[in-house]
């Protein structure tokens, strides 16, 4: 047996990460975040926890790629450089959990006050941007998506079990349950008949989907097959759709858009969507948030194939904006390597990106698009911890989308924001 004795400074050494973390921290306004803190100074109420702990907790997890509250509460117990972090002072994965996903307009003010500040040092110049999807399972479950009859008959189900627990109060079996019980079961059914209500609001938008994907089907035999089809709805996570993954399997997922500047392979815009796929007008909405953080104007746009869009090129040449897209396969392999020749009725916009595409100077720009956005999606996934998303809707998977682009941001320019 040995005592020791030991400043709590003295768990990390002066070159450990966690002190570059908390060092970027202490520079950043947080303002944002103590705005709902009820208890003030020389008013009755429990001390809050200091925002810019929390902040610094949840960046730092970010970088070690972790992605749960749960296992960042037991590292804030175990693990030398979270308990340095804390100093002492106590956190449960609850307080964590609803940090990370309660301050969605803070987080992302403050996302925007580390790009500006990039922006300011001349490191970030987003005059060419390049933006990519990437689709990030969630934990909806496969089996969770039901048809509208089902749901219906559900939500039937769950609102007769509300009113049952409320008429269950002068009951012998309801007397014997504590208080914290007779809460729990009642939001339980109070949550269950919540999202499916959300599941059944989402329909609508699916049956017009779903009407304008027969309509492009035609009348053939895949034409039939896509009239089949019934919409379908998680009933845990109501804006959850099945998209298919990398490994070809489809699976409940988000789409996560990345905007990331070409130069400085910064991240400057992050969206969060529910559409399975890149060609349904994300491009545009993009780049107008790159230049609403940034206060500068994007003039080269980079993006992969699935994005491509007559209606999004016409556009983007009105606003003088250069969309570097390649063109889509012919169907017909007798007309391969042709896509990009001129033809009778293109528009001004689509000539102009045909000459650009087909261009060597094009080619030349539009490698960068690989060389950065596959890299900075390769970051996310493998170190950052975006690999899925464990909270249900779209607002609290972009809090945490922005998390993992914020702490990229840091880690990767901790040294600029510093100086």
């Amino acid at each position: 047996m040995a005592m020791v004795v030991q400043c709590p400074d003295d768990l990390v050494g002066p070159a450990h990460p966690v002190r570059m973390v908390m060092a970027v921290v202490e520079k950043l306004d947080l303002s944002r975040f103590c705005e709902p803190i009820k208890a003030r100074e020389g008013m009755a109420g429990r001390d809050a926890t200091d925002p810019r702990l929390l902040v610094g907790l949840w960046l730092y997890a970010c970088i070690r790629g972790i992605g749960s509250a749960r296992e960042l509460a037991r590292r804030c117990e175990d693990s030398a450089g979270f308990r340095w972090l804390c100093g002492g002072v106590s956190v449960n994965h609850r307080l964590l959990s609803d940090f990370r996903t309660d301050h969605g307009d803070a987080l992302d003010e403050l996302f925007t006050q580390v790009i500006a500040s990039l922006v300011d040092k001349d490191v970030v110049k987003v005059s060419r941007v390049s933006q990519d999807g990437v689709r990030v399972r969630v934990s909806a479950g496969a089996s969770s998506f039901r048809r509208e009859e089902r749901l219906q008959e559900l939500l039937k189900k769950a609102k007769q079990h509300v009113v049952e627990l409320r008429q269950q109060v002068d009951s012998p079996g309801y007397a014997a349950l504590s208080a914290q019980q007779r809460g729990a079961r009642q939001r339980a059914a109070e949550e269950k008949q919540q999202r499916l209500e959300q599941a059944i609001a989402q329909l609508p938008e699916l049956k017009k989907k779903q009407a304008e994907a027969e309509k492009r089907a035609g009348r053939g035999a895949f034409g039939q097959k896509v009239r089949e089809r019934q919409p379908r709805v998680s009933t845990t996570d109501a804006e959850a759709r099945r998209m298919k993954m990398p490994n070809g399997g489809f699976n409940p997922a988000v789409n996560v858009q990345l905007a990331t500047d070409t130069q400085s392979r910064a991240i400057v815009g992050v969206e969060v969507s529910k559409e399975g796929s890149d060609s349904t007008g994300l491009s545009e909405p993009m780049r107008q948030q790159v230049e609403q953080r940034t206060g500068q104007r994007v003039e080269q746009h980079l993006l992969d194939g699935g994005y491509l869009r007559k209606d999004d090129i016409e556009r983007a040449h009105g606003q003088g904006v250069e969309l570097f897209v390649p063109p889509k396969p012919a169907k017909n392999p007798q007309n391969r390597g042709c896509e990009l020749e001129p033809k009778r009725g293109d528009s001004e916009a689509v000539r102009a990106w045909k000459q650009r595409m087909a261009s060597a100077a094009g080619k030349e720009i539009y490698k960068a698009r690989a060389a950065t956005s596959e890299t900075v999606n390769a970051d996310l996934r493998s170190y950052r911890g975006l690999t899925q998303i464990t909270v249900r809707g779209l607002s609290k998977a972009r809090c945490v989308a922005l998390w993992c682009a914020l702490a990229y941001n840091v880690m990767h320019f901790a040294s600029v924001l510093l100086s």
